[in-house]
């Protein structure tokens, strides 16, 4: 039995069954539903409040009061709830066909219920294995019925226990599956596990969960938990690491402790030297007492240590290119592709079959693809073992369309398995020649660590990418820091080829880049929206993209444009853009299923993107960025299956759809790597900081053939002007000097 907590004094109680829900917000839990009252006629009523947890089909017990909305008229308010078990046939039947209990839909709930009327909920309390008296349900069917209600049984007592902290009830599932039967103990006595172990809950929520089981605010256990969650969050703003100084201001700010307390226990975490690492790094002029969190110290070193050693060896799997004829090798280019090689992309041509790493860099229409085809086509013609990769799905897709010849995500490439190891490593590396990588501005420090790790002495590595663009969602700026260093050989691609020239497109990524204003008129593939307002900017671009786009350009809404917004909250955020987005083109329709999961609804033709790594679904994982549509939702066997941009049908328990997202609309940062037919992008003063340059410049260079910006010209030319959030805090640069 699940009860959320209130926080003033108990008022009316209510008893009713939950019909649906109308609206959720997951970060408060703030709930509006239709109910049908167990007493006092058929009418449903409007219930509002924490109700974030319950299920349609619930039997709740709602505590609160009766109010008058001056809009939307008589409501409830709950201050808190409880789940109930229904008494009478009807609501037990419909209460077990509600989708609740995995393997139970309605016809088999009426089965179970005809046979053991009111007593149902108590005999598969007691001895689920009774079900199998059901005619029609054999002993494979009842022993997954009996562990499907075994374990929403265990997460209802977890729900519980959360619940009596303050903590939200869609957390409960997630700790269930980290810890099992022990659950309840680790939350009691071990709160701040939580915030390393289970994906989700941050520092904060664990604080929450310590404070209400009495572990003291200076305490040095939480303050070393806190250290490490600053850490964490510097790192998800992709900082590999904090210079000291700067961490401690930052954790006294978090706890509001005084200054020595925390450097007492930063001490005492990098002397450990296990969960923090502490190392004098050299910037500029100056050394930075550098505060690493251990994995990003490990990967950091170990890709420069790896980059060096491929560099140093003395091995070469091109030998075949040390003596090669370059003139000779470019007139069969020129023949086999009829096109010839400016200048710069002979040098990259000749870089990377003679160097054993190399990085090609360059914007839209510079010939970079032009340049990697040239390149796999001669290490081809020596007979050389040739493997392609990229960061996501849609990148690898685009490279092999490019050149023709396979190419696979990294994760794939690598075989990354649960826990985040590589089958492919310094023990077994690829058999491989020449690695080409594009789309290398998305590779953060430690997929970069696992890459260089599993490349054998003498092979090249050929790293491909646009350093102009956002640098990746991960820590580190890898390209970024590689062209910076002087031990590493690079070729930069500055000319623009003509015929890219005249798009739209590619030319005012270009004048974006530089800083100056794009051309919105004259482009037949560019377009500028005016919009001041930017509560009616969500109105243009659902017109835009349901109606507008697909009428003249023939493009598919959901497949073939997509969405690209500064931000996730606000009118034109993703979130909003999203909701409305889905409204217009996936709306619910009378007898299709559809299942709602915190605040969102997920429903066949969903276009929805993965939010984190996952290394035990599909055939070798699915990966933080993979896309996909939703193909099928079955709501007795508790599963929704998407078809991701990799060709494969991956299947989501109920359970599981907070790895979700919609993804009508996402983020800039989302994007990188993939490519899409035509974009949409709200440029709007609701933004401000995140209005730069490189985020508007990514956005842009998604495109194929159509750019459509919406918004405020004050907006767009404050997003030209703004250069950037200046550089991250990374080591890589002088570690490669070394």
């Amino acid at each position: 039995m699940a009860e959320a907590q209130g926080t003033r004094a108990p008022g009316t109680v209510l008893e009713a069954v939950l019909e649906r829900v109308t609206y959720a917000n997951e970060e408060t839990g703030y709930t509006i539903a239709r109910a049908s009252p167990a007493r006092g006629g058929a009418d449903l009523v409007t219930v509002v409040g924490p109700l974030l947890g319950a299920q349609v089909g619930e039997s709740l017990s709602l505590t609160g009061r009766w109010s008058s909305h001056p809009k939307y008229g008589r409501q409830f308010e709950v201050q808190s709830y409880r789940t109930v078990l229904p008494a009478t046939v009807q609501g037990i039947e419909r209460y077990l066909g509600s989708g609740l209990v995995k393997g139970i839909g309605p016809k088999t709930a009426a089965k179970i219920v005809a046979h053991f009327g009111t007593a149902t909920l108590d005999v598969i309390d007691a001895d689920a294995t009774r079900l199998a008296e059901v005619p029609g349900l054999g002993p494979k069917r009842t022993k997954a019925i009996a562990a499907a209600w075994e374990e929403q049984r265990a997460i209802k007592e977890v729900m519980v226990f959360l619940q009596s902290v303050d903590v939200s009830t869609s957390l409960a599932v997630r700790v269930y599956k980290q810890y099992g039967d022990a659950s309840v103990g680790v939350v009691k006595n071990e709160p701040y596990r939580l915030a390393n172990e289970v994906w989700g809950i941050g520092f904060k929520t664990a604080d929450a969960i310590a404070r209400a089981v009495g572990i003291p605010a200076d305490s040095p256990e939480r303050v070393k938990a806190a250290l490490q969650y600053t850490l964490s969050q510097a790192s998800d703003g992709g900082h590999c690491f904090l210079p000291a100084p700067n961490l401690v201001a930052d954790t006294v700010e978090l706890l509001a402790l005084p200054a020595g307390a925390v450097a007492a226990a930063l001490a005492e975490l990098a002397e450990a030297g296990e969960r923090v690492m502490a190392e004098d790094v050299p910037v500029g002029d100056a050394t930075v007492p550098a505060r690493y969190l251990a994995p990003f110290f490990h990967a950091e070193r170990g890709l420069a240590a790896g980059l060096l050693a491929l560099l140093r060896t003395s091995e070469d799997r091109l030998g075949a290119f040390k003596g090669v004829d370059w003139d000779k090798a470019f007139a069969w280019l020129r023949r086999r592709g009829d096109a010839e090689l400016a200048p710069e992309q002979a040098e990259a041509v000749r870089l990377a079959l003679t160097e054993r790493v190399a990085v090609l860099t360059g914007g839209p229409g510079c010939g970079k693809s032009f340049t990697v085809s040239s390149i796999v086509a001669l290490a081809r013609a020596k007979g050389a073992k040739v493997m392609l990769a990229a960061p996501t799905g849609r990148a690898a897709k685009r490279l092999a369309e490019l050149t023709g010849f396979e190419a696979r995500t990294l994760h794939r490439l690598l075989e990354l398995r649960p826990g985040g190891d590589a089958a492919y490593d310094r023990d077994k590396p690829l058999d491989v020649d020449l690695l080409v990588v594009d789309e290398s501005s998305m590779l953060d420090t430690v997929l970069a660590n696992k890459l260089v790790k599993a490349v054998p002495p003498g092979a090249h590595l050929l790293l491909v990418g646009d350093v102009d663009q956002l640098p990746s969602v991960g820590a580190g700026e890898v390209l970024r820091d590689l062209l910076a260093a002087d031990t590493i050989p690079r070729v930069r691609l500055t000319r623009i080829f003509r015929q890219a020239a005249e798009s739209g497109v590619v030319a005012n990524a270009h004048k974006v880049n530089r800083g100056q204003a794009p051309e919105l008129d004259g482009y037949p593939d560019f377009f500028w929206f005016g919009c001041d307002d930017n509560d009616l900017v969500a109105d243009r671009i659902v017109d835009i993209v349901a109606r507008r786009i697909p009428a003249r350009f023939g493009l598919h809404p959901v497949r073939d444009v997509q969405v690209l917004t500064p931000m996730h909250r606000g009118g034109p955020g993703a979130g909003n853009l999203n909701a409305r987005l889905q409204e217009a083109l996936t709306p619910a329709r009378e007898g299709l299923p559809e299942r709602r999961h915190g605040g969102r609804v997920f429903r066949v033709g969903d276009k929805v993107v993965q939010i984190r790594n996952d290394y035990q679904k599909g055939r070798a994982g699915v990966f933080n960025g993979t896309g996909g549509i939703v193909q099928a939702l079955d709501t007795v066997a508790q599963t929704l299956t998407v078809r991701t941009d990799e060709d494969e049908d991956v299947d989501y328990e109920f359970t599981e759809l907070d790895e979700l997202q919609h993804a009508y609309a996402v983020t800039v940062h989302r994007s990188q790597g993939s490519e899409y037919p035509a974009v949409v992008i709200p440029v709007t003063t609701s933004a401000w900081t995140m209005l730069q340059r490189n985020l508007l410049y990514t956005a842009i260079t998604r495109a194929k053939r159509l750019v459509v910006l919406v918004g405020s010209k004050q907006a767009l030319a404050v997003a030209v002007r703004t250069a950037g959030t200046g550089k991250r805090h990374t080591g890589l640069t002088h570690r490669l000097a070394a």
